[in-house]
């Protein structure tokens, strides 16, 4: 998984809840998502990557701005991951 994914947890007691990959963790299999509402970016959360669903889409303009330092908002990542929800 890499920065911009969007997945889905599978297990814990978040499963079901719709997440964005902010970073890559130190550790082998490791993943932090963040969701904008519950999980901020000032607090992700560290997943493990085998309990992740994959959705198969990116969000490719918040993913370039956490590549490359800027500044990203909640409401950002909150929004962006509605519009996948539907």
């Amino acid at each position: 998984m890499d920065v911009g994914n969007v997945v889905y947890s599978r297990q814990g007691r978040d499963a079901g809840r719709m997440y964005l990959v902010v970073a890559a963790a130190d550790k082998e299999g490791y993943v932090w998502v963040a969701d904008g509402e519950v999980r901020t970016l000032s607090n992700p959360k560290k997943k493990n990557a085998k309990h992740l669903r994959y959705k198969g889409e990116d969000l490719t303009a918040i993913a370039a701005k956490l590549k490359e330092g800027k500044q990203v908002f909640d409401s950002e990542i909150k929004s962006a991951l509605r519009a996948y929800a539907k």
